[in-house]
């Protein structure tokens, strides 16, 4: 009866699906009547022709059936209550139901894909299928003879024995088929492998229940086959899946034979190229460049290839889409993390039934250990001891390979994510305003890629550990329940009392990683600032100051930092000391029971103890890396929903703002508007904050304006009056707030501070666009570059470094101008671009380039303060404040009382009329000049040969030990001897505690004597648990001294580095060091060297224990060293250059991202985001290769030592099985002693493999410290003093130069030579030359930023090279070139060493111009923003100069101080310096002719070589004179 009632369940959910499928006539489907059984529905053919047509009738019958066996499992269980045969039987009905209806659908559909499977691969599929049918053959042969014998089996024993062989034999038969891979490959039937495995779990547990070995191995064998078959198929199926997608609300795909028609009605065909079964779980693919690791260093050519799914720009697009899918649906609050599960959430779910499998498999060795270990005892001579061991050998080797495969695809996961969110991150920095932007500081957007991103991939290891650690400690104390029955509650008390405890140190734990990196972003920041204007911090000796505050925000840091360690310790011993806390309760409850103790109960505990130490002691680190991973979602988060600038100019009219559509006139206006003028400002009002914040003040009020096609407009107007701003609104760099802003054409921009890339100048000049030789040579050379180009070494190929730092400032400017020349763009946007330059490239520039062939149909707006530009503009705009005050042409703009602020109004300047008069008729031969060569451009260039930066060194071989002494030495040697004492300690202590137990079992039979046991074991347990706390908190300290004494000894040889070190390495490759290289040392060494510790100590007592319990041990010994050791020697050789790769990998990376931040808004201004994004996808690729071919290196190692270890256990095991045999001559220990040796047997596999991976891996870190102690050795300035100075020196401010020759390299030719003048005590000298003349090397010999090669430079008659160069500098004042302000409050800009009162700052202010500015900003309080962003340009070099009058030194520089302020505020600053700095030597470097007309003295210089001096009077007298011809082509108007 039971049997028929369960047959009913099967059938009545199948008529219902008949009566939907057919409702017509239910009871037949397609022509066969469903009375008949399913095996005669399997039978038939489809009648209706076509598999596309019947595939959804046959889904959703293949769904309900399933479903209908799933409800015979309940009722049968309920009926049999045998619910373990049951799952087995409906499993088995499910497998042959499926295999037939596929094979039978798929012979009867058409033409099939052309898969091309390895013989191999179907080969060992029907070996496991055929060893299937020969068990299930062997139990059908078993119940007959039972049978026979009287011994009747009952009914649901034989459906369960009868459907194992049917399933095997129908896979059998279906494997012979020709379209047998879609069969077993269909996605539905993928899951299935997988699923029905778990479903005979039920039967395998009941079955070990028995003491007898033969059925337990049989069982085993049964679910194993199932196990390897699945897993066979999902690889094959993996390995050849179809490159086809699927079509929109298709569900006919998955049952349908896998080939799709194009739309073209190609075939599409798999790929057959794959790597192979074998050598996919081996990694045999990796043996190429292990091979050549161990011959020579490595190259990146001779990495892993990466795979396809691995491709950057596939991963960007994957995470981009989804991104952009939850921006839409959650637009208030989007998440990353949901971004994430979106993109690779199913993959990463599969992944973790694998990681249950290998959990579960993990939990076998103790139980085959538990009765291995009974069977010992018993002295049995039966076969079943080396069957048990025989087990315990090979589920070792099967765990093995689960492991490694569930680790690579993880890592395979985890790549795609890092480089999607590196490159959505890149992906936002191209596309954000500079206003939305402004919300985060540079340190804290370089943060997110350098930290976040790899913080938030880490999220991966955590979620499945969160689930699965808890699973192995809840399983683990389940077995140990059937080992002790309660006395584990005891032990398990002991955890439950510790959950609150580390709940509340998580607690702390996130609250101290969120202080911290917010204090690492500003360290980075800081550090950031202080290399990009390294030059004029040494100028200004402000070095140490910069150290002082780079070290507060470090201290800051390391607070919460140690912080954080000290409470990782305290888990560390919590966690640590638990198992052993957990044993001695156990066994002391368990004896004080009254239970007698033997070897298997204590020994399978010890082993299930060792099972409790990975995932209690990775619980608090999955705990932190969870919270670590969370904060860094949430900020990734907070600015990848920053609102991007689109690809047109953003509008905001008054209409948007209300949220109505503008009515059809406006709109009408609006395009008759767009077809007559190129740029339309209507009542444009916008600000320079990001839509999160509400900005007061606007920065531009009220524009309208409207500017025609082809005109050039200059744009004028005082200091800070927007005209930046308003170029920067054009481009939609600004958030316009009222009105609307509208262009028509593409852009070219040109910034006030140009930005340069990093590469050869035809690269910068091309920036992406195609090479046209004509156009290329007429831009160079009206830019008047040619020259310069041709004497470069490599010409146009020569390198430029980073920001160009090897360029001076006209170089930079006509070098941004050529890009924008060469772009042939609609509109150009020019800011400021001559003020760079000498007078006469800037004649040259404005009458060759801006009004020239190339540019003169276009429409050109400049923000000039130059004469000839305005007197040459169709257009002239003035700007006042954020408005603009007036607009007219030249000649209105002449009779307006404005034109004063750009034309020099001077009685004194009536003998240069005069000459600019007689010069008039030779004007234009005065500008067809051909620009000189720029010295300063070849001093720096490097040789093209090597066509680039000098490019990273890398070292070679092995990590020195000089390296791990460097480190020792950090964390200081009396801390590592203290923790190697600890660690020992405790180890032994713990050694000792097993030794004791194993001594307990073999001395007594019963329980006498247990209190004096049970004490000694609590001292054991005692001790282990304080050296514990001892080893946690000293790694903790130690660790925490060498972070410390790191920063600060990298930190004081940076900043006492000469320039030229900056100048051949880039700011990206420093700052690597100060971050992701610190951050190795800060965090990731530590923790890795507490593991190799903990390793190492444990495989010495396993070792020894091992030695003394099995002296049979020590045959084994010798050849497992010597392969061990070969194993290591041949991984080592690679994995160290492997590790030096990713480090020279990942520099470009930072520099890459960190000049694109830079010069964002160029980029966007060209449209050249696509171009710069393949850059970094480059980059990225390269990266995401290295990182690939180290991991899977790691993996090809872990497999090998796995085995290894596996062979261990397995020689043991059978070793104590030959040992324990009656009639075996040699005894091989206790029963004891053989239980300790085979619980201790069993970590091996593990402590092997985790061992070398943590000792590679301590090797790969390092090499962070290798990459810092390499920066320990660079070139130093020469700090000490030969000759003492009274605190007034200077007291006269005279200067000798003698003879002086500077080079800035020995193969380069002299910047300056022979160079001697005199300049006497309070002398106002004007130094004036072409463009590269050797200006600024004036400057730089006089600060010692580069040594002279040969002469004296004298100052108060002192030789400047027997003074401290810190000291000398700190003695001088300087305005630099580049106005430099640094972040914090205008006082201490003004004032960093706070000395001066606040009446003396403002008279300074005044003095400057500055003061009405400042006092509408806020005060001397008001907060600098990064690179003083919160001033114009202009503003900066007034503040500059402000801070030179405040200092009050005997000798001024000025290079070129003004520069970028207009003309009538320059002649006033130039009269204030003349007043206020009488008695001052004040030496000024100049390229506009009027700010040196009434200097005392004139020096003219030409390639380095000093050519006229005299007073700019006497010189502008003689028509013939160098000076003369400058002040001629400065003030000439054509």
């Amino acid at each position: 009866m039971p049997r028929h009632l369960s047959l009913v369940c099967f059938l009545l959910p199948l008529r219902r699906t008949m009566e939907f499928v057919c409702p017509n006539n239910p009871t037949v489907f397609f022509g066969v009547s469903v009375d008949c059984f399913p095996v005669r529905l399997l039978s038939c053919r489809c009648g209706m022709g076509k598999a596309s047509r019947n595939a959804s009738r046959i889904y959703i019958l293949f769904a309900c059936y399933a479903s209908s066996v799933l409800a015979s499992y309940w009722i049968s269980f309920h009926l049999f209550l045998k619910f373990d045969t049951v799952f087995g039987f409906g499993a088995n009905m499910v497998t042959v139901s499926a295999v037939l209806i596929l094979g039978l659908t798929q012979r009867s559909s058409g033409k099939k894909r052309d898969v091309r499977v390895d013989h191999l691969k179907l080969v060992c599929l029907q070996i496991v299928s055929a060893f299937g049918v020969i068990l299930g053959l062997y139990e059908i042969y078993l119940l007959v003879r039972n049978n026979l014998e009287g011994h009747i089996s009952e009914s649901h024993y034989w459906f369960y024995r009868c459907s194992q062989l049917s399933s095997w034999m129908v896979i059998l038969l279906a494997s012979k088929l020709e379209h047998w891979f879609y069969v077993f490959c269909n996605p539905f039937l993928c899951f299935w492998w997988i699923v029905k495995p778990l479903l005979e779990i039920p039967h395998l547990l009941r079955s070990l229940s028995s003491l007898e070995v033969i059925t337990c191995f049989k069982e085993s064998s049964s679910l194993l086959a199932e196990f390897v078959f699945g897993l066979f198929v999902i690889v094959i199926r993996l390995m050849h899946a179809p490159s086809y997608k699927r079509e929109v609300d298709s569900i006919e795909d998955p049952l349908l034979s896998c080939h799709t028609e194009t739309k073209e009605g190609q075939t599409e065909c798999l790929d057959g190229k794959s790597v192979s079964c074998l050598h996919l779980l081996m990694f045999k693919f990796v043996n190429m460049m292990m091979d050549i690791g161990v011959t020579r260093q490595l190259d990146f050519q001779d990495l892993v290839p990466l795979p396809c799914e691995l491709t950057p720009s596939l991963c960007h697009t994957a995470l981009l889409d989804c991104w952009k899918a939850e921006m839409n649906k959650h637009y208030s609050d989007p998440s990353l993390f949901r971004a994430m599960y979106h993109a690779y959430g199913w993959p990463y779910l599969r992944l973790g039934l694998l990681k249950a499998l290998n959990d579960g498999v993990g939990f076998i060795g103790p139980l085959l250990l538990n009765k291995l270990i009974r069977f010992l005892q018993q002295g049995s001579g039966r076969l079943d001891g080396y069957i048990l061991a025989l087990s315990l050998g090979f589920t070792s080797i099967f765990k093995s390979f689960l492991d490694t495969q569930y680790s690579f695809r993880l890592m395979k996961l985890k790549l795609m994510m890092r480089s999607s969110i590196m490159t959505l991150i890149y992906h936002k920095c191209l596309h954000i305003s500079l206003a939305e932007c402004s919300t985060f500081s540079e340190g804290e957007v370089q943060t997110f890629m350098s930290v976040d991103a790899d913080r938030t991939v880490n999220l991966s290891n955590s979620i499945h550990d969160a689930w699965s650690l808890p699973l192995q400690i809840g399983v683990a104390l389940f077995l140990l329940y059937t080992q002790v029955s309660f006395a584990f509650i005891s032990g398990l008390t002991i955890t439950v009392l510790l959950i609150p405890v580390n709940k509340w140190i998580s607690t702390l734990i996130a609250s101290a990683t969120e202080k911290m990196m917010k204090q690492k972003d500003e360290r980075i920041r800081s550090a950031g600032e202080l290399l990009t204007y390294i030059r004029t911090l040494k100028m200004y000796s402000w070095e140490l100051l910069f150290t002082q505050r780079l070290m507060e925000r470090r201290k800051m840091e390391v607070k919460h930092l140690s912080t954080r360690k000290y409470l990782d310790a305290w888990c560390v011993f919590f966690w640590a000391t638990t198992p052993t806390l957990f044993s001695l309760f156990t066994f002391g409850v368990f004896a004080l029971m009254g239970h007698p103790l033997d070897a298997a109960t204590v020994f399978t505990c010890v082993a299930l103890f060792n099972t409790l130490i990975s995932p209690l002691n990775s619980f608090p680190w999955v705990i932190n890396g969870l919270i670590d991973a969370i904060i860094s979602t949430r900020r990734l988060s907070r600015f990848l929903s920053c609102p991007e600038k689109s690809s047109e100019i953003k509008r905001a009219s008054i209409w948007e703002l209300q949220g109505h559509d503008p009515p059809p006139c406006f709109l009408r206006n609006l395009t008759c508007s767009k077809e007559h003028a190129a740029i339309l400002f209507k009542d444009a009002s916008s600000v320079w904050s990001s839509s999160s914040k509400v900005e007061k003040s606007t920065v531009l009020n009220n524009i309208s304006v409207e500017i025609p096609n082809g005109l050039f407009v200059a744009v004028i107007g005082e200091v800070g009056s927007g005209k930046s701003s308003l170029l920067c609104s054009v481009l939609g760099e600004m958030r316009i707030i009222q009105g609307f802003i509208l262009s028509h054409g593409s852009i070219a921009y040109v910034p006030q501070v140009p930005w340069i890339l990093s590469g050869s100048v035809r690269d910068n000049i091309l920036l992406g666009d195609n090479f046209d030789t004509i156009r290329y040579r007429e831009v160079i050379q009206a830019c008047a570059l040619d020259v310069d180009i041709s004497l470069m070494t490599g010409g146009d190929l020569a390198y430029i470094g980073e920001k160009g730092v090897n360029l001076s400032g006209g170089q930079r400017s006509r070098l941004a101008l050529a890009r924008a020349v060469y772009s042939d763009s609609d509109i150009y946007l020019l800011d400021d671009i001559l003020s760079a330059v000498d007078s006469q490239v800037a004649s040259w520039i404005l009458h060759r380039t801006i009004l020239g062939p190339l540019m003169n149909q276009k429409t050109r707006i400049l923000c000039t303060h130059n004469p000839q530009a305005i007197s040459a503009a169709d257009m002239i705009l003035i700007m006042d404040k954020g408005h603009i005050k007036w607009v007219g042409n030249l000649s209105s703009f002449i009779e307006s009382p404005h034109s004063k602020i750009s034309l020099p109004k001077d009685s004194d300047f009536s003998s240069l009329q005069l000459l600019l008069k007689e010069s008039k008729g030779s004007a234009s031969d005065e500008i067809m000049f051909m620009p000189s060569v720029d010295n300063e451009l070849i001093d720096a260039s490097v040789d093209a040969s090597k066509s680039a930066d000098m490019e990273e060194l890398r070292k070679e071989g092995r990590v020195e030990v000089a390296v791990y002494k460097s480190y020792a030495r950090f964390a200081s040697w009396p801390v590592v001897i203290l923790i190697c004492i600890s660690a020992s300690f405790m180890q032994a202590s713990r050694n000792g505690n097993d030794l004791w137990l194993s001594h307990w079992v073999d001395a007594t039979t019963g329980t006498e004597h247990t209190r004096f046991y049970l004490f000694v074991l609590s001292i054991f347990g005692f001790m282990n648990s304080l050296f514990t706390l001892a080893r946690a908190f000293s790694f903790s300290y130690g660790g925490l001294c060498a972070a410390v004494q790191v920063h600060a000894e990298l930190l004081s040889k940076l900043v006492n580095a000469p320039v030229y070190f900056f100048d051949q390495n880039p700011s990206g490759r420093i700052l690597n060091r100060l971050s992701s290289d610190l951050y190795a040392i800060d965090d990731s060494l530590p923790f890795i060297l507490n593991i190799l510790l903990a390793n190492f100590l444990s495989l010495l007592g396993i070792t020894v224990v091992l030695s003394y319990s099995q002296i049979i041990f020590l045959l084994l010994l010798i050849p497992l060293s010597y392969i061990y050791r070969k194993l290591q020697f041949y991984y080592r050789c690679t994995s160290r250059e492997l590790r030096r790769l990713d480090s020279v990998s990942r520099s470009p990376i930072y520099s890459s991202f960190t000049e694109t931040l830079d010069g964002s808004c160029t980029i966007r201004a060209f449209k050249k985001e696509e171009i710069f994004m393949a850059r970094f996808l480059e980059h990225v690729r390269l990266y995401q290769q290295t990182s690939y071919s180290e991991q899977t290196a790691s993996l090809w190692l872990s497999l090998r030592l796995q085995l290894l270890a596996a062979s261990v256990i397995l020689f043991i095991g059978v070793m104590a099985v030959i040992g324990s045999r009656h009639d075996f001559s040699l005894s091989l220990g206790t029963p004891g002693l053989v239980g300790l040796a085979l619980s201790y047997a069993a970590p091996i596999v593990s402590l092997l493999s985790s061992f070398l991976t943590s000792f590679t891996e301590t090797e790969k870190e390092m090499v962070s410290v290798e990459r810092v102690v390499e920066y320990m050795d660079i070139p130093q300035e020469r700090l000490q003093a030969s000759q003492a100075l009274v605190p007034d020196w200077p007291m006269q401010g005279q200067i000798e130069f003698e003879h002086v020759t500077l080079r800035y390299k020995p193969s380069l030719p002299a910047a300056l030579h022979d160079l001697s003048f005199s300049i006497a005590s309070g002398m106002q000298v004007g130094i004036v030359g072409r463009t590269g003349a050797g200006k600024s090397s004036i400057l730089n010999a006089l600060f010692r930023l580069t040594p002279i090669c040969n002469g004296h430079i004298l100052v108060d008659g002192l030789d400047i090279a027997d003074i401290a160069a810190r000291e000398l500098r700190g003695r001088f004042a300087v305005v630099p070139q580049s106005p430099f302000l640094f972040e914090g409050s205008l006082r201490e800009n003004l004032d960093p060493s706070c000395m001066t009162p606040d009446f003396k700052i403002w008279e300074a202010l005044e003095k400057c111009h500055i003061k009405e500015e400042v006092e509408t900003a806020g005060g001397l309080d008001i907060i600098v923003k990064e690179n003083g962003t919160s001033f114009s340009v202009g503003q900066r070099q007034l503040i500059c100069l402000a801070r030179a009058i405040i200092k009050s030194s005997k000798i001024l520089c000025l290079d070129e101080c003004t520069a970028n302020v207009d003309t009538q505020t320059a002649l006033i600053l130039q009269s204030t310096i003349s007043n206020e700095c009488k008695g001052t030597t004040v030496v000024t470097i100049a390229h506009r002719i009027s700010t040196v007309l009434k200097m005392d003295l004139i020096l003219v210089l030409d390639h380095g070589i000093l050519v006229e001096q005299g007073n700019p009077q006497d010189l502008l007298k003689d028509e013939c004179s160098r000076f003369s011809s400058f002040v001629k082509a400065s003030y000439h108007v054509s």
